[in-house]
């Protein structure tokens, strides 16, 4: 604060004066840019956080670019806005299921896993295609991709490989199963990051930037993962399914670049053997630790259970029914077309 010695003693200067000199007192903290409340610490500039990909400035936006928040990815930008996100498995994998998918309004996004089975790009891009024809891509597209590939554990560079291959076809979102530690999850999410940020993704395919409805330059500016890059466009979720999953469930959700954890119930019940108390605490447990970092929790859901799921604080959901779309929409509170 500035020395007040240079002001004339009150008895001798002029009302006016003096009361000048008080307001000077009273607001030197702003003049010389004290933090609100006067707390310069909270006003300093925050460390540089290195992302497990590398090259983000502080606050995790990748260098050289403006945050202006997601734009083209409906479950980003649901999330940026608060919002409760409800996907739908994808059906049988033909293009006739799709348009069935495309129908359903009230679904956020489509769940279309290769976890087993042949890894076929081209069958995934036929059914994107009838799933999201030319007039419905880029900002309009309701109903963007999740594409969940096979687990870390079966290979990390096949996984990268398949990460990318998947997100060249235009997935708006990469699935990670059974991710059991942080390191893996980093993985998870340095495969989805492009190389000039220190990531593991080589060169975008053209079709990418044709299936969001983009130039390929706008394409390669927002291929990054959000909330991790600001503007970027594109979901981690990572499925935390094994009992050292849940062990190391906090570890894993404080990833940075980690947009969605889910408990996989299913997995879960596999892996406790089928004891009902425990699997319910293991989806707890990963619940709370996304609460604890503020990373949206998502888990899978059905007609009979969606609002008591939303009521206790989960943030994305895949169902396998129209009807248990309509009972979230309404739990949650989003109007139709929202």
């Amino acid at each position: 604060m500035r020395n007040p010695s240079f002001l004339p003693p009150l008895s001798e200067a002029a009302p006016l004066l003096g009361v000048l000199g008080l307001v000077l007192i009273l607001t030197s903290g702003v003049l010389f840019g004290a933090a609100p409340g006067g707390d310069r610490k909270a006003a300093a500039a925050a460390p540089e956080e290195e992302s497990p990909a590398g090259g983000t400035s502080a606050g995790g936006t990748s260098i050289g670019e403006t945050s202006t928040g997601p734009e083209w990815n409906r479950i980003a930008s649901l999330l940026a806005d608060g919002q409760v996100v409800f996907g739908i498995f994808s059906g049988e994998k033909t293009p006739e299921t799709a348009r069935e998918m495309a129908r359903q309004s009230l679904a956020d996004f489509v769940f279309y896993s290769m976890e087993t089975g042949p890894f076929d790009i081209p069958e995934m891009a036929a059914y994107q295609e009838a799933l999201s024809p030319a007039e419905g891509r880029g900002p309009a597209n309701p109903h963007p991709l999740a594409l969940r590939i096979p687990p870390l554990r079966d290979g990390r560079e096949q996984a990268a490989e398949r990460s990318a291959a998947g997100l060249d076809a235009g997935a708006y979102a990469i699935v990670f199963p059974h991710v059991e530690t942080a390191a893996e999850a980093e993985y998870a999410v340095a495969s989805m990051r492009p190389r000039r940020v220190g990531g593991l993704r080589g060169d975008f395919d053209p079709e990418a930037a044709r299936v969001f409805g983009v130039s390929a330059e706008d394409y390669a500016a927002h291929a990054d993962v959000w909330p991790l890059a600001g503007s970027g466009e594109l979901i981690s979720m990572v499925l935390i399914e094994d009992r050292v999953g849940v062990a190391n469930a906090l570890e894993i959700v404080s990833v940075p670049g980690v947009s969605v954890a889910f408990p996989g119930p299913g997995d879960l019940r596999r892996a406790y053997g089928g004891d009902r108390d425990a699997v319910e605490a293991a989806i707890q447990t990963v619940l709370s630790a996304c609460q604890q970092v503020r990373v949206p929790c998502g888990i899978t859901a059905g007609p009979e259970d969606i609002a008591a799921r939303i009521e206790q604080g989960f943030r994305v959901f895949i169902v396998t029914s129209p009807e248990a779309l309509a009972v979230g929409h309404r739990a949650a509170g989003r109007r139709v077309g929202s």
